[in-house]
């Protein structure tokens, strides 16, 4: 018979443990940077010489982990493009930042209506075991759809507390990599900072995690890529695993 998994050092030191929520919970981000691409593809159209977005490396450099507004503000920087902001109604569109990140949104909205989003199993099974050990989680993402996305997947009960995109909005929570985030999921489940630890996977999270003082801060390396690994170090992760999962070891029989 199996034994049942432990944690490793370094998550036994600390008490408590927030998780970003797409791509470290829920594999969501491919069909964030699909919904990305179509809203960018369509802005860069009507500026000659832009090559189109890259669902990989610009998704991964400039939007990921990032709210909305932030992460359309970031991506058309990082080409050049200025666009007036606009006004937080303006329908999809090209012309304002708003109408940019709210094409994206209607997109993402119309993927998830069309298949369901999968969990990761092996953060599944960490947090089943945080759970057993009785260290409190916390879910955080700036996406509003998140805890809806928690819900479907039915893993709302291993969360002491989740802060989503809405919550930041009603709270005027500033973006990643803004720790502001990650220190109220942190506050709602008691032990300070220095003494908890954040999972992300995105290099704004990771840098949140750093700016924020968590006592530990783990980069899951979903990308793989020949430079992946080494950008979440330099941006503050401690440690860098592929996947959540890895950060629990088998007891001895």
């Amino acid at each position: 018979m199996a034994a049942a998994p432990s944690l490793t050092a370094a998550l036994r030191s600390v008490h408590a443990v927030v998780f970003d929520t797409d791509g470290v919970i829920t594999d969501s981000a491919p069909l964030h940077a699909a919904a990305w691409k179509q809203a960018f593809d369509a802005c860069l159209a009507a500026h000659e010489g832009q090559p189109p977005f890259d669902a990989d490396e610009d998704y991964r450099r400039h939007v990921d982990g990032k709210s909305r507004l932030d992460g359309a503000e970031a991506f058309l920087a990082s080409r050049g493009i200025t666009l007036a902001e606009g006004s937080p109604d303006d329908p999809p569109g090209t012309a304002t930042v708003r109408a940019v990140a709210a094409s994206k949104d209607a997109a993402f909205t119309d993927g998830l209506r069309a298949r369901p989003v999968a969990v990761w199993p092996g953060t599944v099974r960490l947090l089943r075991v945080l759970r057993d050990e009785r260290i409190p989680c916390a879910a955080a993402s700036a996406s509003r759809h998140a805890t809806e996305l928690l819900a479907g997947a039915g893993l709302l009960d291993l969360f002491a507390a989740v802060v989503d995109g809405n919550e930041a909005r009603r709270l005027g929570l500033p973006g990643k990599p803004d720790p502001a985030l990650f220190v109220e999921a942190a506050r709602r489940l008691g032990p300070p900072v220095e003494e908890t630890a954040v999972v992300e996977d995105a290099l704004a999270g990771v840098e949140a995690g750093r700016r924020g003082g968590f006592g530990l801060v783990v980069g899951v390396d979903r990308a793989r890529g020949p430079d992946s690994a080494a950008d979440l170090r330099r941006h503050g992760a401690d440690l860098v695993v592929s996947d959540p999962g890895d950060l629990l070891i088998p007891e001895e029989d």
